[in-house]
């Protein structure tokens, strides 16, 4: 038999086509379309791997739309690891099928800087130039991108140790992200202050790289497996966790032990590391964490991040650290679980369903009347500011760590009163 070309076979029966997956499926509530749902694309790509399908632009934009949220996973009542499926067939579409220009463009202007914090730095200069005189705000109104952005402020990255707050109680290594240390250098740094003040010595290895999220979603295996390896290498085996602050980065990381499985001099290292990975909120939830000084008067809804609620289950930590906070008073979002839009780079090679789905929870978190919505990936955190700003809705968004950082007393306010 030869290899197969999307899959291994198996994994496509086990969706006994039930149904149950379309109610949580963020492409079908918007289109309506049973293609576009996880049990039609279940039938596309196993329809590719007969050879009773070609890759036709058509079955290419139907998976192209799947933001690989795993929303169908927690829903699925058979197991159906939907995740690996559409990660399998990402590299079959991009061998088979031939973009326009434009997007094979951006798509690979996508993974030629995003994983690099050095280029990505560079191609931002001009708008940090624009944001130090003042007049950013009028690129913002021009153009959707810009207006994503968040204030790009200080890209001072962390220092390779952090020393701990009193007595070292535990060592963590700390992954700081390509994209976070360049967009999301104050969450780092707030990430950092935490993990100290609550005993822990950070190390951050200056020379990790890219955890190959990106590389994933673009259907660059390779790529990716290459960034496992090199992480691995990086981070140190003398760690009690390795702590991470994006969801979507996180979900990743988990799983080197199944992307590295058949490489016999990394196996079993793989499976170590994926097994000390844990949210900056997994961690701290599951310390005695430190009594916060400060106080936060701020009505929060809590967004679950698609990678972390879905790809790692974690669900309670996030709000267990937010209740922590002083002040606090945690309002649950309506559909909390459902997409925002980002999806890594979606909200760049999908633009008009990332802003769909940015308007839909721009919606619900009006109505909880919160003056700030906190996310646990700062993907997440970009897209929901920006969909809220485009609503008109005064609504900060902010990390959970941010947060319990401000209310320690070592950052500045980030809430709206």
């Amino acid at each position: 038999m030869s290899p197969p070309r999307v899959a291994e076979y198996d994994r496509f029966l086990d969706c006994v086509h039930c149904g149950l997956c379309l109610s949580a499926c963020p492409t079908y509530l918007e289109l309506g379309t049973e293609m576009d749902s996880p049990r039609g694309r279940i039938y596309l790509m196993r329809a590719l791997e007969d050879g009773a399908l070609d890759c036709t632009p058509d079955v290419a934009r139907h998976l192209d739309l799947c933001l690989g949220c795993r929303a169908c996973e927690t829903a699925c009542p058979s197991g159906v690891r939907y995740g690996e499926l559409i990660e399998s067939a990402r590299p079959f579409v991009e061998t088979n099928h031939r973009r326009p220009f434009a997007d094979r463009v951006r798509r690979r202007l996508i993974t030629w800087a995003f994983p690099r914090p050095q280029r990505l730095r560079k191609l931002l200069a001009p708008l940090r130039l624009l944001e130090r005189v003042g007049v950013l705000g009028l690129v913002r109104r021009v153009s959707a991108t810009a207006a994503m952005l968040p204030r790009l402020g200080s890209w001072e990255p962390l220092p390779e140790r952090t020393a701990a707050v009193g007595p070292e109680r535990r060592r963590v290594g700390f992954v700081a992200g390509c994209v976070a240390q360049v967009l999301f250098a104050r969450t780092n740094h707030a990430t950092a202050r935490v993990l100290a003040r609550n005993g822990c010595a950070v190390l951050t290895p200056a020379r990790q790289g890219c955890c190959g999220a990106l590389y994933l979603h673009a259907g660059a295996r390779d790529e990716a497996r290459a960034c496992a390896r090199h992480n691995i290498d990086v981070f140190g085996a003398d760690l009690d966790a390795i702590v991470v602050n994006a969801a979507g980065c996180g979900a990743v990381l988990k799983q080197y032990g199944e992307l590295l499985a058949d490489d016999p001099a990394y196996a079993a290292r793989a499976r170590a590391f994926s097994a000390h990975v844990r949210d900056v909120t997994e961690y701290l939830a599951a310390l005695p964490l430190a009594p916060p000084r400060g106080r936060l008067e701020a009505r929060v809804t809590y967004h679950d991040a698609c990678h972390l609620v879905h790809g790692q289950g974690v669900r309670e930590a996030p709000r267990t650290v937010l209740r922590c906070i002083p002040g606090v008073e945690l309002v649950e979002l309506a559909d909390s679980d459902l997409c925002c839009g980002s999806a890594g780079s979606y909200n760049l090679t999908e633009p008009e369903m990332a802003r769909r789905l940015g308007a839909r929870k721009a919606a619900t978190v009006r109505a909880t009347g919160a003056t700030c919505v906190a996310a646990a990936n700062p993907g997440c955190v970009m897209q929901i500011q920006a969909a809220l700003d485009r609503a008109g809705v005064a609504v900060t968004v902010r990390h959970p760590v941010e947060l319990l950082d401000e209310a320690y007393g070592d950052a500045a306010p980030t809430v709206r009163e």
